[in-house]
C-alpha cells in the first residue's frame, strides 16, 4: 500500500480492501490506533498476527490474517 496518506486515513479504507492485500505498520497501528512501536510489541506478543516477510526491508500484514485475528478477539470478548 504505497501512498504519502497519513495512516489513520487509510485506515478508514481497511473494509474496502480485499483479504489477499497487504499494508504496513503504519495502516495495521492506524487502524488499532496505537503506536508503530506498540504494534510490533504485540505482534511479537501474540495480540496480532505475524507480519509476512515480502522481501528485503518489506514486512507486511495481511488484511485476510487480520480480520480473522479480529474475529477471533469478538468471539472471545462476546463469550
Amino acid at each position: 500500500m504505497a501512498t504519502n496518506t497519513p495512516a489513520p486515513a487509510r485506515a478508514l479504507d481497511f473494509d474496502k480492501l480485499p483479504d489477499s492485500a497487504y499494508i504496513d505498520v503504519r495502516a495495521v497501528a492506524g487502524i488499532h490506533d496505537i503506536s508503530v512501536p506498540t504494534t510490533w510489541r504485540w505482534s511479537a506478543n501474540g495480540l496480532l498476527p505475524p507480519p509476512e516477510k515480502l522481501g528485503p526491508g518489506t514486512t507486511r500484514w495481511n488484511v485476510g490474517a487480520l480480520r480473522r485475528h479480529r474475529a477471533k478477539v469478538l468471539e472471545k470478548d462476546a463469550a
